[in-house]
């Protein structure tokens, strides 16, 4: 018995020994103490393999020991995984909780009698130096980053203000180590895991520092759009992909390293995230897997389970940098359907997601928020979550709650449904449930969280053609009009991607039109940061093809916004700009005219010699309708003449000035 005491003492060490990667904020205390109990394992294994009993109080002092090592490895894995903008925020409180468990370390290991026992020199002398350090690092305090808790502070005191100092922000992502898409990603997991850990209700605190989170990565993403056209920091949805042609005569670019799998060291297809946080490439870590690894290939960590969750986002960011480069985009799984790889539902997951089910039946306001914010977050989990969560009858209730007063109830009820609606079956079930007009109330009155989630959602179900009538139909594109106008960088982006998706269906592109989308996507192209300028153009291109789209895009004077672009824009911007062009230039001589004294010829040329194939194809009809324009010009000009003028009397020396001109 007291030989399985020690033992579970030693695992306990070895799993301290493996943790890395600690947080800036308190790598120096954590590795510290890291290294001091990895050096303790030698001592635990020569009591382990000692014959004869061991003290009575020895023995106490090794429970004791074994229960601080329990707390220490809980706080050294929140230091190495854990929020970094938690950790920055509740630094006092962190720092108290880690020396407080390095006391109850010290106090417990002094309680063991080792000289008494029948350890090695070597040994005791190692322990003897693992217990000065403890009593030297016991009154030795480092001085905080004040500024960068002053920033962040100010920042999460002031996290729903609209205007936020850029200075500010590139600072924190400097400091804070958050500058690329896996650190982003990373920290977005670790506060997912917190509200995870609040069994899905995580109070105003950790929502504020989402809030927080999200300004950060906007301001990473807008800072990548100025550094680099191409657009690696944008997180389009795959609605916006078909817009462009590759452009065969481009040079491949460098792949950027976050988009490459480790394993495989290739453009990733299907990346998803193991339990380490780390990013793979699905087929290569199923094969890792399956070869019966049970480590992270890249930080060799143990793997606490082996769900694969889908990186959305990465894949997203992925897609827009291959088409902004001209590059294939990878080919997406063919299907949704859990992989036969994937772990599929234990019988423990079932059993919790029968008992939310009770729960959201139950009446009670409490238990429904409770159990919608836990089914929201396992249905964001993995596929097979989706597919058990829909099975156990989850939808049709989660259907009446986004209808209830509770604003959080709404958000997380919608947010569920966002999150189902990834996995393609449970498509149909959300909108057969009569999900659409709850999903377009939320839209109109919920929080701005949840409208945004509300209308990703409708995009996520406009994906299935006979949804995007359904859903225009409902009444959403008009709140959706007013999001794109009024909500955040992030809820203008979801409105965007929702409107472009419901108006490829021609019915719904009139109904956009009188909501009055057009001065909103005019005004989202000229405002200073053109953090939308992608997806206005991409959303006018489309609506430019009805004539009431025609009609306003031509009252709201955007001749000389569109040949601004077709001038200065990126390559997709220019070729959208152009197709905008063509269509409110058909049969419209006024427009043309217009375009020519603004000097578009020269820009078009260029277009048709060097643009995209689809901006060659709109920029060559620009150019034969203008060249016709003239042509037809002229002719009007001699028949004019000629009209002046008798055919009898025109004299020869009138027609050597006419041929002279």
């Amino acid at each position: 018995m007291e030989g399985d005491k020690v033992s579970v003492v030693i695992d306990l060490l070895n799993e301290i020994a493996n943790i890395s990667d600690f947080r800036p904020m308190v790598k120096k205390q954590y590795c510290n103490l890291a290294r001091r109990l990895k050096l303790l394992i030698p001592l635990f294994e020569e009591i382990r393999d000692m014959k004869g009993s061991i003290p009575k109080h020895t023995s106490k002092a090794i429970i004791s020991f074994k229960e601080a090592l329990e707390s220490a490895r809980e706080i050294l894995r929140f230091g190495s995984e854990g929020s970094k903008i938690f950790m920055v925020l509740e630094r006092d409180q962190i720092m108290n909780n880690f020396y407080e468990v390095t006391a109850r370390l010290e106090q417990s290991l002094d309680g063991i009698s080792y000289d008494k026992l029948d350890i090695s020199d070597e040994v005791k002398e190692q322990v003897d130096l693992v217990l000065a350090q403890f009593r030297r690092a016991k009154g030795r305090v480092d001085d905080p980053d004040v500024k960068l808790y002053e920033d962040i502070s100010s920042l999460y005191t002031n996290s729903n203000d609209t205007a936020t100092d850029p200075a500010l922000l590139s600072r924190l992502a400097d400091k804070l180590q958050l500058m690329g898409i896996a650190d982003l990603t990373q920290e977005s997991l670790a506060l997912h895991e917190m509200v995870a850990a609040s069994g899905g209700d995580p109070g105003a605190r950790i929502e504020k520092m989402s809030m927080l989170l999200k300004k950060i990565k906007d301001h990473v993403q807008i800072e990548n759009l100025v550094k680099d056209d191409a657009v690696i920091g944008k997180t389009l949805s795959s609605g916006f992909y078909g817009l462009g042609a590759n452009d065969k005569n481009h040079q491949v670019p460098t792949i950027p390293s976050d988009f490459k799998c480790p394993i495989s060291l290739e453009l990733m297809k299907d990346p998803v995230i193991v339990s380490t946080g780390q990013t793979y490439e699905r087929s290569c870590i199923e094969k890792w897997l399956q070869d019966g690894h049970g480590t992270c290939p890249k930080t060799q960590q143990s793997l606490t389970s082996t769900v694969l969750t889908p990186n959305y986002v990465l894949r997203s960011l992925i897609e827009q940098w291959c088409e902004a480069n001209g590059i294939e985009p990878p080919k997406r799984p063919s299907s949704s359907e859990p992989s036969k790889s994937a772990s599929a539902c234990s019988p423990a997951e079932r059993s919790k997601i029968e008992s939310l089910i009770q729960k959201l039946t139950s009446g009670s306001p409490e238990d429904q928020r409770s159990a919608a914010g836990e089914i929201r977050l396992l249905a964001k989990r993995n596929a097979d979550n989706r597919v058990a969560i829909a099975e156990a009858g989850a939808i049709p209730l989660l259907v009446g709650l986004l209808s209830v007063p509770d604003s959080r109830t709404q958000e997380h009820a919608v947010t569920a449904l966002l999150n189902l609606s990834i996995y393609e079956s449970n498509k149909g079930s959300i909108v057969s449930s009569g999900a659409v007009p709850g999903i377009v109330h939320v839209l109109k009155r919920g929080s701005m969280e949840a409208r945004e989630n509300a209308a990703a959602t409708l995009f996520s179900l406009s994906v299935i053609d006979e949804n995007k009538v359904t859903i225009g139909s409902s009444g959403a594109i008009s709140p959706l009009v007013t999001l794109l106008s009024e909500g955040t960088q992030r809820g203008k982006k979801d409105a965007a991607t929702a409107l472009f998706n419901l108006c490829i269906y021609q019915g719904n592109k009139g109904k956009a039109v009188r909501a009055g989308v057009i001065p909103t996507l005019m005004r989202l192209l000229t405002e200073p940061t053109g953090g939308m300028v992608d997806e206005a153009l991409a959303i006018l291109a489309i609506l430019a093809s009805h004539p009431d789209g025609k009609a306003a895009i031509g009252a709201a004077e955007a001749v000389p916004v569109l040949v601004e672009f077709i001038g200065n824009g990126s390559p997709r911007n220019k070729e959208n700009a152009a197709a905008v062009l063509v269509h409110l230039c058909s049969g419209d001589r006024q427009y043309l005219v217009q375009a020519q004294e603004l000097g578009v010829m020269a820009p078009l040329l260029e277009l048709a010699q060097n643009g995209t194939d689809r901006g060659k194809r709109k920029a060559t009809q620009l150019i034969e309708r203008m060249s016709r324009f003239r042509e037809q010009e002229l002719q009007e000009v001699m028949t004019q003449m000629d009209l002046q003028v008798p055919n009898d009397d025109i004299q020869p020396p009138l027609i050597i000035n006419l041929e002279d001109t």
